[in-house]
Order: C-alpha cells, then sequence, then structure tokens
C-alpha cells in the first residue's frame, strides 16, 4: 500500500519528542486507533523514537488492523545500539567516520531495519527513510546501495529520504534526487502555508523525478490547530520554546490574514493547512504534529485527529494562492541547516559547507545559496 493522503507520525501526543502533555500508554494507542478508524491509514515511525518504544507502541496499537489496510513508513539513520546520546544533538548518524567504514554500511542498515520489523510485529515495511543523514548519507552510493539492497530483499516496497530534524537541508536533498532518483520514491519535508521557505525550494526537483512528498510541521508549531495562541506558555522541555521570542504573536497574526480564506472554503485552519500543503507541487500526503498542550482549555488530541482525516480536497484559485504567499512568505527567517555558504572548517552533524557539486546542483535547479538560503532577519 503506497502513503496516502493523510498521515500519522508516532511523535504525535508528546510521548516521545517532549512537547505538549506525554499522553498515558491507553491514550496514546487509542488516537493511533481513533486515526485508523477514522480513515488516517498512514503511519510513519523512526526507530530513535524512545530507543525502539515508539515502535513498539504503534506495531502495539495497530495489531488488531489488517496489515493490508494501512501503510507503514519506517525511519532508520541514528545509531543508538552501539553509541550515547550526545545531549542536544542527539545520537550520531550510522554513517559517522568514527563509528564504522563503508563496507560496514549494508550490514548497520540490514541490522537496524530489521530489529525496527521486529519491534513492530510486522514483515516488512510499505517505505522505509533515510532518517536525518548527515553529509555522507546524501551523497554516498553505499548509503543508497545499502538501501537498495533491503528493499530487493523484500524488507521494503519503497524508499525515501527525511531530512532534519531542523529545516533546511535544501541543497542536499536536490542533489540527492538527481543522483539517486531511480531509487527515491518519496521525501519528507518541512513545508506550511507560514513557512513555505526553503522547502519549496526543492520541490520543483521532486516533480521532475516523480519523488512523493511528505510534509511535516504542516501545523507550524500548533499555530494551525488554533490553540497556540499569544500568551501560550510551553513545558520546559518543549522545544519550541527555543524558538524566537514573539513568533507565537506573528504567527498568530499571519494566520488571522488568511482566515478569510479558511472560512470561505469552510474549512477549520488546520484543514486549510493540509489542503494548502496538497496543492503544492509533488506534495501527495500531509503528516502533521498532533498533540495535547498543556495549557488549560486546549484543544483534544482525539479532535485534531478528527479534523486531520476530514481533510477535503479543495483547491484554492490562483489569487487565494497569491494571498496565501504573500502573507506567509518566510524567506531568510532563520538560519538554516545542511550545505550552507556560511559553514568554514570540518562538517558538522548537521552543519557543512557548499562544496562545488552541490552549488553545481543549486545552479541546475535555480537555487543560488548566496541568495536564497542566507539569514536575512536576525
Amino acid at each position: 500500500m503506497d502513503v496516502t493522503r493523510t498521515a500519522f507520525g508516532s511523535w504525535n501526543g508528546g510521548r516521545f519528542m517532549h512537547f505538549g502533555q506525554a499522553l498515558d500508554e491507553d491514550r496514546w494507542i487509542g488516537s493511533i486507533r481513533r486515526a485508523w478508524q477514522a480513515g488516517i491509514r498512514t503511519f510513519v515511525t523512526a526507530d530513535v523514537y524512545g530507543l525502539g518504544e515508539a515502535d513498539k507502541l504503534l506495531g502495539k496499537a495497530l495489531k488488531q488492523f489488517p496489515r493490508d489496510s494501512y501503510s507503514l513508513v519506517g525511519s532508520v539513520g541514528h545509531d543508538f545500539y552501539a553509541t550515547r546520546r550526545d545531549g542536544a544533538k542527539g545520537y550520531p548518524r550510522f554513517t559517522d567516520p568514527a563509528l564504522r567504514g563503508v563496507a560496514e554500511y549494508p550490514g548497520y542498515v540490514r541490522m537496524a531495519v530489521d530489529r525496527s520489523l521486529e519491534r513492530l510485529g510486522v514483515e516488512r515495511f510499505d517505505l522505509l527513510l533515510l532518517h536525518n543523514p548527515d553529509s555522507i548519507g546524501y551523497g554516498s552510493d553505499a548509503v543508497w546501495e545499502s538501501l537498495r539492497g533491503v528493499r530487493d530483499e523484500g524488507l521494503t516496497e519503497r524508499l525515501g529520504v527525511a531530512p532534519g530534524p531542523a529545516n533546511g537541508f535544501t541543497l542536499d536533498v536536490i542533489q540527492c534526487f538527481d543522483r539517486f532518483h531511480e531509487v527515491i520514491d518519496w521525501a519528507m519535508l518541512i513545508l506550511s502555508p507560514l513557512e513555505p521557505w526553503p522547502g519549496s525550494l526543492a520541490l520543483p526537483a521532486a516533480a521532475r523525478y516523480d519523488i512523493g512528498v511528505m510534509t511535516r510541521v504542516v501545523d507550524h508549531g500548533g499555530i494551525f490547530h488554533d490553540d497556540v495562541r499569544p500568551g501560550h506558555r510551553f513545558g520546559p522541555s518543549d522545544h519550541r520554546s527555543f524558538r524566537p521570542p514573539g513568533w507565537v504573536e506573528a504567527g498568530h497574526a499571519r494566520l488571522e490574514q488568511m482566515r478569510p480564506i479558511m472560512d470561505r472554503h469552510q474549512l477549520t485552519a488546520l484543514q486549510f493547512a493540509c489542503a494548502w500543503n496538497l496543492q503544492q507541487q509533488a506534495v501527495r500526503c500531509v503528516v502533521p504534529t498532533l498533540i495535547q498542550e498543556v495549557s488549560d482549555g486546549s484543544k483534544a488530541i482525539e479532535a485534531k485527529v478528527d479534523e486531520l482525516a476530514q481533510v477535503s480536497e479543495v483547491r484554492f484559485d490562483e489569487s487565494e494562492l497569491r494571498q496565501i504567499r504573500s502573507i506567509g512568505d518566510n524567506t531568510g527567517c532563520m538560519m538554516l541547516k545542511g550545505a550552507h555558504p556560511t559553514h568554514e572548517g570540518d562538517p558538522e552533524p548537521d552543519r557543512w559547507r557548499v562544496s562545488a557539486d552541490l552549488a553545481a546542483a543549486g545552479e541546475r535547479w535555480n537555487v543560488d545559496p548566496s541568495r536564497d538560503l542566507l539569514f536575512r532577519h536576525p
């Protein structure tokens, strides 16, 4: 089964990513089952979430449903099996030269996929994503041959790439599409009406190679759930509290400018954001973050699941699309990760210099690093 228009991610519910309320096990599993019953039929997990716990709980939740009734998306890339977490940097990627050489990539990938499937209690993925790759992961023939190997063995039907965890990686994704499009079926990118940059820069290449795009953070940190409003208080470990001061107020003000378009089409804010995403070239799936906020009076996660399940096939006209893009333009609003024109020195786990090959990929797709990837609003 291929990926469907709406998807539920195992990071939802705050249980593994430490934002919003951390749902207890019964309610977390209940939200998964509610999603399936409401018609959401794609479920996304990553082996590193909870160090395998997300896999186990997702498998437990889905066990009661026929395997051919949903699409299962797995993600591997962080080596938490033989390493320790490096603080906020997380676990290293399996391609870190300090961990293993190129010849050991196939063995690691096969082991990680086998372990994830075992925890889920299934025999195969419908889609397997390379999760948060470093500079080696995007461009290494050996990495993609290793992924091709598990596909050819029947452990997954399709392959893809999921950049992150922060935003950026534009040139890396584009070059990855150029080089490995014959094996890449899907990519997961950050995109929303309030955050079209930089994700939209990679969409033309995805469309050219018929690579499906699933978009995350569609809700823009909760703004499009309509329960993150000015004055909202986040929990002490909530990653959104590290965003620049005023981002909630600014996002809410722009959402209100878009409200007349939502009302015209009788859409909730979340449904509006999803519909806008699904009208962008190459985007075929939306996977927003669904959490229970800690504030009083916040919308129940169950209501958010129901809203996502009811995303319609509304299409905005050209005038509306121009208006949305004008209101939501965020170009240059942050320092991006991945290949970046300001980086000097050795590669870091999530930032490196723009090589000649990456610059050439940008030129092929009209992406100028010095024009299109710089932070312009300090």
